[in-house]
């Protein structure tokens, strides 16, 4: 592993021994063992190799010394580092950067349909600009998706004066381009289900956090369910949504979603936009932080950044430290004295304080909304679609008056309904 700290360590999100040590979890999770680890400390990167041209020979060195199969670097390497670091390490050994290892993961992990779309789209879109002629075929290589989804047209087809990497970059464009349309379709499905889903009042909750917090744990235990759950990076990455009903009665929507991870990725975040715009209409996010971990904190921050990067930032947040069961009774009163008093401390795998989680997502809930009656005027029919699309009905009745509307709306659109409320039927 080569991992350099760049300029002053209180500008990282992690530092590079805790970056590193998060590299190894990804490295194990796709196979990789390690066995040696290179670091420098640098102004700024080397624009031909990375790093420094002494410590690429001393790289260079060290991987013939172990006889090494992969040199993993801790960031994402441009397409010039990558040929420059090739031409001096040689064919021999594959050089993979942080954003080619978190994509071979979930290419490894992906099990339906749309995450296999998603995944390969992000690899290709990844590798077209770092193409040269070892990597070729690569259309129907990555993931092995192209052969299943569809053919690539005119494999192996060229024209006058074509040569092969010519060809192959024009295959992949045109795969990007399909598996473009294809994922819009997906997108545009996802849409339906949410209108449906609106459209039954049933309030929209999604577990966010970073990879292995404990989110498809806690989905599982709140509803029974038999996600694919395992203590690793990234096992699941296709979202699910099941139905849980809180302690109040009320019956909302609960929806795993992909964990996040520092340096994602861009590929990744725009192949999952269908995805994560799951998260972005969500009425409330859990963030579920893995209490046990040494870098919470951290990986707390990277969470709530990614949040603003999607458009999730306004949402409301209700924050859940998960894993007590692994803190001993002093840690867990620290962890108690060190953060804020309404957080809340769970652990999903036992079952300890879900019952107050499930009646502070009641109230966080009513938080955000208000309630009240309405009469709206017949030609105020753009009004009667706000109140269906941003709040949720109880009851609907057309008078000789208008539509007398009941139930909950978001408090930051409560003015515009403030001239039609129903006087005679005031609940706030």
């Amino acid at each position: 592993m080569v991992g350099v700290q760049v300029g002053p360590a209180s500008s990282q999100v992690l530092n590079l021994e805790d970056s590193l040590a998060e590299l190894e979890l990804l490295a194990e999770t796709a196979g990789i063992e390690v066995l040696a680890t290179l670091t420098q400390n640098l102004e700024a990167i080397n624009s031909r190799t990375f790093i420094g041209s002494g410590k690429v020979e001393e790289l260079k060195l060290l991987a013939e010394e172990l006889d090494v199969g992969v040199i993993l670097f801790d960031e994402e390497l441009t397409p010039r580092h990558q040929r420059e670091l090739e031409e001096v390490l040689g064919k021999s050994v594959k050089i993979i950067d942080r954003s080619a290892l978190i994509l071979d993961i979930f290419s490894q992990h992906a099990r339906t349909r749309e995450g296999m779309l998603q995944v390969e789209l992000a690899q290709l879109e990844y590798r077209l600009p770092r193409l040269t002629r070892a990597w070729t075929h690569l259309a129907r290589q990555a993931g092995g998706a192209a052969g299943r989804t569809g053919s690539t047209g005119g494999v192996g087809l060229r024209g006058p004066g074509e040569t092969q990497l010519e060809v192959d970059r024009r295959e992949i464009k045109t795969r990007i381009v399909r598996l473009k349309d294809e994922l819009e379709k997906v997108r545009e499905h996802r849409l339906r289900h949410r209108e449906h889903r609106r459209k039954t009042n049933v309030p929209v909750v999604a577990l966010v956090g970073y990879t292995n917090a404990g989110k498809s744990t806690l989905l599982n235990t709140l509803t029974n369910a038999d996600i694919y759950v395992a203590d690793k990076l990234f096992a699941t990455l296709d979202p699910t949504a099941r139905q849980v009903e809180l302690t109040s009665g009320q019956t909302i929507v609960l929806t795993d979603t992909v964990g996040f991870i520092q340096k994602l990725p861009t590929q990744l975040a725009a192949a999952f936009r269908a995805t994560l715009e799951e998260i972005a209409e969500a009425d409330l996010l859990i963030h579920v932080v893995d209490v046990s971990h040494p870098n919470a904190a951290q990986q707390k921050k990277t969470v709530l950044e990614t949040l603003i990067d999607i458009g999730a930032g306004d949402i409301p947040v209700l924050t859940v430290y998960n894993k007590v069961d692994l803190l001993s009774g002093e840690e867990l009163e620290a962890a108690r004295a060190n953060h804020e008093n309404q957080a809340l401390f769970i652990s999903a795998r036992n079952g300890t304080g879900l019952e107050a989680l499930l009646d502070a997502v009641g109230r966080e809930l009513l938080t955000a909304y208000t309630a009240l009656d309405v009469l709206l005027p017949y030609d105020q029919g753009q009004l009667v679609s706000v109140f269906h699309e941003k709040g949720h009905v109880q009851s609907l009745e057309h008078t000789g008056k208008g539509i007398l509307i009941s139930g909950y709306i978001p408090k930051e659109i409560q003015a515009q309904f403030t001239p039609y409320l129903h006087r005679a039927n005031k609940r706030n």
